[in-house]
C-alpha cells in the first residue's frame, strides 16, 4: 500500500522528533550536557548550543516521535498526529511566552529559542495536516460507469 502525502509527512516530522530526542542525549551536540538535569529550568545542557533541554525533554521528544511513526500508519492518524500535534505546539509556544522561564512552573525547561520553534511547529505541522490531508474531491461524473 502507497503512503498519502500526509502519512508521508507526519512520519517524517515523526522522525526528525525521534532525531532530536536522540541528539539531546550526545554530548557535543547538546552543549553543557554535564549539565543536564531530569527536569527543571535549571538544566543547563543546550541542544545545538541554542535550545535548552533536560532529559525529561529529550524524554518527550522521543515519544512525540514514537506516536507520530504509530499514527502516520493511517491517513486519519497522521492527519490528526499533524493537526492535534501542532495544536499543542501552539499550547506550549504560549505556556513558553506567558511562563518566566526562571519559575518552578518550567519544568521541562524551555527557553526562547524554544518558544518560537515550538511557534514554527506549530503552523507546520497544522498547516501540514490540513493541506495534505484534505480527502481529494472527484469530478462530476469521474468512478461511474
Amino acid at each position: 500500500m502507497t503512503a498519502t502525502p500526509v502519512q508521508t509527512a507526519a512520519t517524517a516530522v515523526a522522525v526528525v522528533f525521534l532525531a532530536v530526542g536522540v541528539m539531546g542525549f550526545i554530548p557535543g551536540i547538546t552543549t553543557d550536557f554535564s549539565e543536564i538535569q531530569f527536569a527543571s529550568h535549571e538544566s543547563e545542557a543546550m541542544l545545538l548550543g541554542i535550545f535548552q533541554v533536560s532529559v525529561l525533554h529529550n524524554i518527550v521528544h522521543l515519544l512525540f516521535g514514537l506516536v507520530g511513526l504509530f499514527m502516520g500508519r493511517s491517513y486519519a492518524g497522521a492527519r490528526n498526529f499533524l493537526i492535534w500535534g501542532g495544536a499543542v505546539y501552539a499550547v506550549l509556544w504560549l505556556y513558553g511566552l506567558f511562563v518566566d522561564e526562571d519559575s518552578t512552573a518550567n519544568f521541562v525547561p524551555m527557553n526562547a529559542a524554544d518558544d518560537w520553534l515550538h511557534l514554527v511547529l506549530a503552523i507546520g505541522m497544522v498547516s501540514l495536516g490540513v493541506l495534505l490531508g484534505r480527502t481529494p474531491r472527484r469530478a462530476p461524473g469521474a468512478g461511474q460507469d
